[in-house]
Order: structure tokens, then sequence, then C-alpha cells
């Protein structure tokens, strides 16, 4: 019986354009993820490179591109959080039904910028959640196991009695690994809306 359920956000709640900022990097001479961006990208969203530290670093990269093109470029990704996925997790919150969690691999540039486009509506959204996890505030990444694992510890959750939903097939491997049962949420054919058809 499922008792809690943990949702990813970007493409479970707030649409995201995964190539976006791949494309609006193109015209300052970006021509492929290589190793060195991957780590960087992976380090930021752990947290233990600082906004300053990254912003820089890409910089050096790219050097026709300025600090608002890289901020721009880099937010592009964030597209927009339909109105009907909050009302209904506001309606799921309100039925204490479920103990609701959010677990997000994210970053700070991306999360302020979520909560200025947002305004009022970002509080709504937080205010869901038992508790609200962000990787770069945490200091891990899914799929890494060490991040479910503290979610499920921290609050006395067991993994057979929790869903957790995201739409990367990684992460979803990564929350099996540990006995938590999963929906691996198909962007474009599946809906949040929809999660009742999974409980």
């Amino acid at each position: 019986m499922i008792k809690n359920i943990i949702f990813d956000f970007g493409d479970v709640f707030i649409n995201l354009d995964k190539e976006a900022t791949a494309r609006a990097m193109m015209p300052f001479g970006f021509s492929g993820m290589t190793s060195e961006l991957d780590e960087l990208f992976k380090a930021y969203e752990k947290g233990t490179v600082s906004t300053e530290r990254f912003l820089g670093s890409v910089s050096v990269l790219f050097p026709a591109a300025s600090r608002e093109q890289l901020i721009n470029a880099w937010n592009s990704i964030l597209l927009d959080f339909p109105e009907e996925r909050l009302l209904f997790l506001e309606d799921l919150a309100e039925s204490r039904r479920y103990r609701l969690f959010l677990l997000s691999n994210t970053n700070d540039i991306h999360i302020t910028h979520v909560a200025e486009k947002m305004g009022k509506r970002f509080s709504r959204f937080k205010n869901a959640f038992e508790a609200f996890y962000l990787s770069h505030e945490m200091g891990k990444r899914k799929p890494d196991h060490e991040i479910y694992e503290f979610v499920l510890k921290n609050h006395g959750l067991k993994p057979e009695e929790t869903l957790f939903i995201d739409d990367t097939l990684e992460n979803i491997e990564g929350a099996n690994e540990l006995g938590i049962k999963t929906w691996h949420l198909l962007v474009g054919k599946e809906d949040i809306t929809q999660l009742n058809t999974r409980l």
C-alpha cells in the first residue's frame, strides 16, 4: 500500500525543453557535450560549485557569450508550469491521503528563475509538500542511492510504501534498486494528473 509519494520537478510539474540550452549556446561555439562540461554541470547540481564559479568556468569555455547571455541560455530549458498540475497537487495535499515530498536535481540559477517567474504560485507549490528537497542544497543528486536513502531515513519512510515519480529512467532505476516503487512518467504520453491510475 502506497503511503508516501516522492515527486521529481522537471517534466513532471514544470515543462522543459531539454535541448534549448544547447541550441542557445551554438552561436557561441557549443558543438556538443564534453566530459568537462558534464562534470561541471553535475557539480553545480550538487552545489559543490558556486554560481559564480559555475558562470566563470562556462565563460572561459565560451568567451563570446556575456554573463546575461549565459544565464538566459541556461534558463531556456525552463518552460511553463500548467495550472491544472498545481491545482491537482494542492487537491492531493489537501486530501491528506499521502505524505508528499519533492526531490529534484536542480541548481541555484534554475530554481531562482522558476521562483521569480511563478511568483506566489511557487509558494503554493512548495507548501503542498511535507519536505522540498533540491540537489544543490543537499550536496547529493539522483540517481545516487544516498539521496534516496537520505529522504527515506529522514522521514521514516518504508521503500515498499513509497512511490517515486520521475521522467528520467536512470533516476527510476536508482530508486528501484532500493526497493522503492516507481512510475517512469513518459513525457508527452502521460501526465502527473493521471496519478490516481497508478495508485
